[in-house]
């Protein structure tokens, strides 16, 4: 029998998948609603958030200290001004001004140099933009202090990329450490075996061996990155997760066995019901489109923040969209750049050449809808006229997609991402692939992308993921109101105000 046939039965008995949850509530963790805990008691505690800077790390960490501040704790959120910029203009579903104990801190790198803490070495390995990150520790160092002698208990809770930064943090009195993970616990799972080496059991073991190697998936500066991170990271005891059991409690499980503590699955900690009431002015002009087609019919299409297509593959895309005969939303922006040099790209549109007429066709049409800006992808994945979703399968596109219901159509781009297709297409599965891991140096087809396209959204195959992918949205949302998700969370909260 298969790795993967074996697999079903095994996460068959960990996962237990409920009926979509139909719901007016718009936050689960509303601020005014909630309020468990003794004023007196989080008006001691700080909770100090540092976030690894750039969207795809910003973004679950802002909407953790939108659930913590709904417990009335006073949160402050890290950052540059560029990157606070950033995720407080692209965060969705919510209204940060709901939230007043979140402050937003913009941190002063020190200048290139004037660190005994960041070797000419060092930086001649990871390159600038890490570079420019580890500038942070002295500032990061400096503002925990002060905030450390405010409070009775600090609570740093770090993104893993920023472990190096905050490792001043324990030598000083009253602060506590946690570490944040952005991926899947199943990629954090297949990490943490490679460092640890024990084993794993059947089916598990085999399927986390046919992963790509991580010197496929990142280059060689990234990963001189993550080594200090890993060299840094002794002093945590626990872990946290964007996630829940219901979407990955076997490997939950097997990863409190590889590490030997404790790992607190919180999420999904994007929002998983969106408000109908919108004023005008907040509302994209995508959704009056969107209002206009019928269920399920249009596939979203969107490679995150950080992807960059070649002309080439974007010609073949475009092709490859209109030739599926489906209709079809594309967000089409250069990936940002990195640098705290660099202005805001988030109202910025992108250059790209489009083939001729492509997108007076589609207009006149009514077939397809082009983004070259930010684009709202939580409210668009939440719209009843999406039927799918293409995408590089990043962690917080897949939390959203399945949190939203929408199946995959997995691009897997780099880092941890080909991991996460496995993931979606193979465990869960939720989604299909559009390009394997060992064709990622080849050019995708019109014809491979018109018939994927198909599949996901025109074939029997897609609506059976379809209706899978609804039964754990249901699932995930009743998690995160009253069930496992909710209460893994009020027990954090609980351990660090104790």
């Amino acid at each position: 029998m298969c790795s993967s046939c074996t697999f079903d039965h095994l996460y068959s008995r960990f996962t237990k998948y409920q009926k979509p949850q139909t719901s007016s509530m718009a936050d689960p963790f509303d601020l005014k609603k909630h309020n468990q805990i003794n004023n007196e008691v989080t008006s001691q505690v700080a909770i100090v958030i540092v976030p690894y800077l750039e969207q795809g790390h910003l973004n679950p960490l802002l909407n953790l200290s939108r659930i913590l501040s709904s417990y009335k704790l006073h949160v402050f959120f890290l950052g540059t001004s560029t990157s606070n910029r950033q995720v407080k203009f692209r965060q969705s579903g919510w209204d940060i001004l709901d939230f007043p104990t979140i402050q937003f801190h913009d941190l002063v790198p020190v200048p290139p140099g004037s660190s005994s803490s960041v070797s000419t070495s060092v930086m001649e390995k990871i390159g600038s933009f890490f570079t420019s990150i580890l500038l942070l520790r002295e500032p990061i160092r400096d503002l925990l202090q002060d905030i450390s002698s405010r409070y009775r208990r600090t609570v740093v809770i770090n993104d893993s990329g920023m472990s190096w930064v905050v490792q001043d943090a324990v030598s000083m009195p009253n602060i506590e450490c946690y570490c944040f993970h952005t991926i899947s616990v199943f990629t954090s799972l297949s990490f943490a075996c490679e460092t640890t080496k024990k084993p794993l059991p059947s089916p598990v073991a085999e399927i986390i061996a046919e992963l790509p190697p991580r010197e496929n998936t990142f280059d060689s500066e990234t990963i001189e990155y993550i080594k200090m991170q890993l060299e840094s990271r002794d002093f945590y005891s626990v872990g946290l997760h964007n996630s829940c059991k219901e979407i990955e409690g076997v490997f939950i499980d097997l990863l409190e066995k590889q590490r030997e503590n404790k790992q607190w699955a919180i999420g999904p900690l994007n929002p998983v019901e969106i408000s109908k009431k919108k004023s005008s002015e907040q509302t994209h002009e995508c959704f009056s489109w969107l209002d206009k087609k019928e269920l399920n019919s249009v596939i979203y299409v969107s490679f995150g923040s950080t992807t960059t297509l070649s002309k080439e593959q974007v010609n073949e895309l475009a092709f490859g969209l209109e030739q599926s005969g489906q209709k079809f939303i594309w967000v089409l922006r250069g990936a940002d750049k990195k640098g705290e040099d660099n202005v805001d790209n988030s109202k910025r549109g992108s250059n790209f050449d489009l083939p001729e007429g492509f997108e007076k066709r589609i207009k006149e049409k009514g077939v397809g809808f082009i983004e070259k800006n930010w684009a709202p992808q939580l409210e668009i994945l939440a719209h009843g006229s999406i039927g799918g979703f293409m995408s590089h399968c990043g962690w917080n596109s897949c939390s959203e997609s399945i949190s939203m219901g929408v199946p995959m159509a997995a691009w897997p781009i780099h880092s941890d991402q080909p991991r996460n297709t496995v993931l979606i297409t193979k465990v869960l599965k939720i989604g299909i692939v559009v390009r394997d891991w060992e064709n990622r140096d080849k050019l995708v087809s019109a014809v491979k992308i018109e018939n994927a396209v198909r599949n996901l959204m025109a074939s029997a195959e897609g609506e059976e993921l379809r209706l899978r992918v609804a039964e754990m949205s249901g699932a995930v949302k009743k998690s995160v109101m009253n069930g496992a998700s909710r209460k893994e969370m009020d027990s954090f909260v609980a351990h660090i105000t104790r």
